[in-house]
């Protein structure tokens, strides 16, 4: 942890004599809290956590997270832990712990406005720093523990990924589909799943981001399943697509052709390559296609505490690819009243190129009716 704390501090535009996070209730929980308190297991809403430019970390953890918090403290002599009884002991405790006249970086783009204006009235005197950014950097390049966790979150979802076509029956609806991966997923060691499972039926399909139903699966149909495991937090995210009895000529292309463009993309993804480059890659590949234009977002995304972990693979992106990045490949064709087609793997960015995390068959496959 101590480590993680002195990076974001390299990162800062400017110095600053302390960094300061803060949640509210979940879902606004700011991840860069437990990517600097690397803590297992709670929600710390209302918890608090100030980082130093030497590598400490104090925590002001409620009664309620407190044996979690202290459990976790152990692991590292760099951090403490405090519990105040109530929000005037926080706040003393808090302007005690901050210099009067500190620098005081703050996660701009996570910060409650009432944290916001909690920390002007105890903290009368200080100065304001925006530390997203340096946050943001610090993420995306992931030690050796977060790779870990991430693989172990991407071979959960592979595993049932290779598993999907063996529960593909006439009759299941996309509720149940998605409900029987999700348990899968827990049943091979993940906390939970890392995002709403996404289970398209034929047309359906066509929706990137459409939210399962009752829809039931018939013979003749596509599929999209995109879902991801969470492991001690971190997150995977794939995507796969089946066709369910007689096959679709048209459909088969389309898959041959989005695979074709994510290797494209692969290709071209190593250090120093700016961002952009592979998605302009796999859209040349699917724009020389019959199904030009129908790629319609961006090739991929940083993957981590979060599952859209603050970096964009887009044909905007001038952001140099690095070594320690983990990032999604995930392109796809849409054809509204017909299905589509998305093929997603979560890769790491090595020296001289890329590892693949997730490992289930990319390729075309008919399940039988």
């Amino acid at each position: 942890m101590k480590e993680r704390v002195q990076t974001v501090f390299q990162h800062l535009e400017a110095p600053a004599d302390v960094l300061v996070l803060a949640n509210s209730t979940e879902p606004h929980l700011d991840q860069a809290f437990f990517y600097l308190f690397d803590v297992p297991s709670g929600l710390f809403e209302g918890s608090i956590a100030l980082a130093y430019p030497d590598g400490r970390l104090t925590v002001f953890s409620s009664a309620l997270e407190e044996e979690s918090a202290r459990q976790a403290a152990k692991r590292d002599p760099s951090v403490t832990i405090e519990v105040p009884k109530n929000r005037e002991e926080r706040d003393r405790l808090l302007a005690r712990l901050v210099p009067s006249g500190a620098t005081v970086a703050l996660d701009y783009r996570e910060l409650s406005h009432e944290w916001y204006l909690t920390f002007e009235k105890t903290l009368p005197k200080s100065t304001w720093l925006d530390a997203s950014a340096a946050l943001r950097a610090a993420r995306m390049i992931k030690d050796a523990e977060e790779i870990a966790r991430l693989r172990k979150a991407a071979e959960i979802a592979s595993r049932v990924g290779r598993e999907i076509p063996s529960l593909l029956k006439t009759g299941i609806t996309e509720l149940e589909l998605a409900g029987e991966m999700e348990y899968r997923m827990v049943r091979y060691g993940a906390s939970g799943r890392s995002f709403a499972t996404i289970s398209a039926f034929g047309v359906k399909g066509a929706e990137p981001h459409y939210a399962p139903q009752d829809r039931r699966l018939e013979p003749g149909s596509s599929i999209v399943c995109d879902f991801g495991a969470l492991y001690k937090r971190y997150a995977s995210d794939i995507t796969r697509s089946f066709r369910f009895g007689p096959q679709d000529p048209e459909l088969k292309k389309v898959h041959e052709t989005v695979l074709a463009a994510q290797q494209a993309a692969l290709e071209r993804i190593r250090p120093g390559v700016p961002a952009k480059e592979p998605h302009l890659a796999a859209a040349a590949v699917i724009d020389a296609s019959p199904w030009k234009g129908r790629f319609t977002h961006g090739l991929g995304h940083s993957i981590g505490l979060a599952v859209h972990d603050g970096f964009s693979m887009n044909q905007l992106s001038e952001e140099p690819i690095e070594a320690g990045m983990t990032i999604t490949v995930e392109p796809g064709i849409y054809l509204p009243g017909r299905g589509g087609v998305r093929i997603e793997d979560d890769i790491v960015v090595t020296k001289t190129g890329y590892e693949f995390l997730t490992t289930t068959p990319r390729e075309y496959l008919e399940v039988p009716a």
